[in-house]
């Protein structure tokens, strides 16, 4: 006799999709509708971000929750959604009508097969101009980036569509502010190996009459300038081993001719060089020192936040009896 597939049970499960918007009018609706219809069980929970149309009042209307949150930018709604929405599953999936919610299903039958805690809608792209090409490139290399500093491979870590359980959500501290809230997301369970996986989703143009919030260059420099924050603290061996590495041997570089000027004469003729360079030799070994000092310290943190998040509930999977 052949075995079946059993299906995952989710109506025992509490979902939650938030929705951060800012001026959304023209696809909210459409996105509010097609969750539902996704989902039928799920909660849906809008966060008005400071709009200036009708955003909020067209999520009402469609069936959403509609709550605000007055601090601009991303990941401002995302620590106060986190903060105060309790479920046992969470959906966090942008306002602009980009991302087909057909996936949505299989995202969290995924999550809870596993079971993991963190699954990543990687962008598949369904028309040919969804992709702007510096959006499409920063990607790539942050991707990059990324994967060699943490050694785990990522696809798409600015991806704005991912399924969570409720200890990912509960252990995330959030103290991004704005577009780099999905570089932290990406970061936290990186650093945390916290059970992942990537699913393949849909993405498509904006919805006619909305336009683009994340600004290529300026928010790519934000995004960088966080991935050097997060390696400074998640890494700082390498970060500070680097750093120190390279000022010591600008100190070797100036300090390596003197010396063999004084084995030489057994005079020292460029004394101010001579400082410099010792002074340089000392600092790199300094800052390398301070960076075995915080390994230690981060590798406590990582243990403390480990402990936070064992200490809430995984999600099981829930079968169906078969007659």
């Amino acid at each position: 006799m052949e075995s079946q597939e059993v299906p995952l049970d989710v109506s025992g499960f509490s979902i939650a999709a938030i929705v951060p918007c800012h001026n959304e009018e023209a696809a909210i609706r459409k996105v509010v509708l097609d969750l539902k219809a996704a989902v039928p069980t799920m909660d849906i929970y809008v966060y008005d971000n400071r709009s200036t149309d009708n955003t909020a009042e067209i999520a009402a209307e469609a069936g959403a929750i509609v709550r605000h949150e007055y601090t601009k930018g991303k990941g401002n709604v995302v620590r106060r959604a986190f903060a105060d929405i309790d479920a046992d599953i969470y959906v966090l999936i942008d306002g602009d009508d980009t991302y087909g919610t057909d996936a949505l299903p299989s995202m969290i039958q995924t999550l809870l097969s596993g079971p993991y805690d963190h699954v990543l809608g990687v962008r598949k792209e369904t028309t040919q101009s969804a992709y702007r090409s510096g959006h499409s490139l920063g990607n790539r290399a942050f991707n990059w980036l990324v994967s060699s500093l943490f050694k785990s491979q990522v696809t798409d870590m600015l991806s704005g569509y991912r399924v969570f359980s409720r200890r990912f959500v509960k252990s995330f501290p959030a103290v991004s502010k704005e577009f780099e809230i999905e570089t932290e997301l990406t970061v936290h369970y990186l650093s945390l190996r916290i059970p992942h996986v990537e699913v393949p989703v849909g993405f498509k143009d904006r919805a006619e009459g909305t336009e683009s919030k994340l600004h290529t260059f300026r928010d790519g420099f934000k995004i960088l300038r966080l991935i050097t924050d997060l390696v400074r603290h998640e890494r700082p061996m390498a970060f500070h081993g680097l750093l120190g590495a390279l000022v010591a041997l600008v100190g070797v570089a100036l300090g390596v001719p003197i010396l063999n000027e004084f084995m030489e004469t057994g005079l020292v003729p460029r004394l101010p060089t001579a400082v410099l360079a010792s002074s340089l030799a000392t600092l790199g070994v300094m800052i390398w020192t301070v960076g075995l000092v915080l390994d230690g310290i981060t590798r406590n943190r990582h243990e403390n936040a480990r402990l936070v998040y064992l200490a809430l509930p995984s999600v099981e999977p829930r079968v169906q009896e078969s007659e």
